[in-house]
């Protein structure tokens, strides 16, 4: 793990290509103290050491069901799923889970260095516990994804190609029906795929949505304090930062450093990590 030496960032966005109702703004001057920092999410590798020493069954297991972008699942899970009427991109695949990510004959081959996913932010816990670590505050992972820059965009910069090389996984195309992959990827890529920031840690942009540990509070800049500010009120949604392969400018341009997101605790999706950080 990487150690981060914390200190006094500008946090949040005020510009217009924010959601309002995310809370991403007012902007402000936020102190974390110093923590360690994972370089890439959780990989499949990584998780599936925790399972084979715990036994322990993830909540997609339980449900006997998670989410599936419908371009990555075979045409026969296509006809048997259900589909979410707001969202017809999603597949309600019956026994996808980490380890068969695309549903019953899927399988992490040539992808144990890929980020686990279908990981519900109450899974994320139950690993941190068993690996005696935890989960990034919004503001420890915000400071941690701006690489040492000052109110850019991006990790990088803000340009979303620098020197015209791609630097995330992200939706290349005409969401949700086209992706030219000019990326590299459709679905998810390995953790350590492309340039990492100014800290050294990859993907901070992209790839997967990463849970954090604070409650979702669409008031969080205005309500929480500016020495290690955390989401404490219970609002039924936790914390996601980093966008995904699925975010796409016209849609969820979401892979900026400042932008927020929110699920429920035991929600699960082939488009959901998590990264890990610790005390210092």
């Amino acid at each position: 793990m990487i150690l981060l030496p914390g200190g006094t960032f500008r946090m949040g966005n005020d510009m217009p290509d924010g959601f309002p109702a995310d809370g991403e703004g007012p902007s402000r001057d936020v102190t974390v103290s110093p923590f360690y920092i994972a370089p890439h999410t959780v990989t499949n590798k990584e998780f599936a050491r925790f399972v084979e020493d715990t036994g322990y069954t993830t909540e997609a297991e339980h449900f006997g069901c998670s989410y599936v972008f419908h371009m990555l699942a075979t045409e026969e899970t296509r006809i048997n799923s259900q589909v979410p009427v707001e969202t017809p991109w999603w597949l309600n695949v019956v026994g996808a889970y980490w380890r068969e990510p695309e549903g019953p004959g899927s399988s992490l081959e040539d992808r144990w260095n890929h980020p686990v996913i279908h990981i519900s932010w109450n899974d994320a816990i139950k690993y941190c516990q068993w690996a005696g670590v935890r989960l990034p505050t919004e503001a420890e992972w915000e400071y941690a994804a701006r690489g040492g820059l000052e109110r850019k965009t991006y990790p990088w910069g803000d340009l979303l190609k620098q020197d015209g090389e791609h630097r995330c996984n992200i939706w290349q195309g005409k969401f949700p029906i086209k992706n030219n992959a000019s990326d590299g990827y459709i679905g998810t890529a390995p953790v350590d795929t492309y340039e990492p920031n100014g800290y050294g840690l990859y993907n901070m942009s992209g790839n997967v949505w990463e849970w954090c540990s604070d409650w979702f509070m669409p008031n969080y800049h205005r309500s929480t304090p500016a020495q290690d500010p955390k989401g404490e009120v219970p609002s039924g949604n936790r914390s996601m930062r980093g966008g995904s392969y699925l975010c796409h400018r016209s849609y969820c341009n979401r892979y900026r450093v400042a932008a927020r997101s929110k699920n429920t605790p035991d929600s699960s999706s082939g488009n959901i990590g998590f990264r890990v950080v610790a005390d210092a």
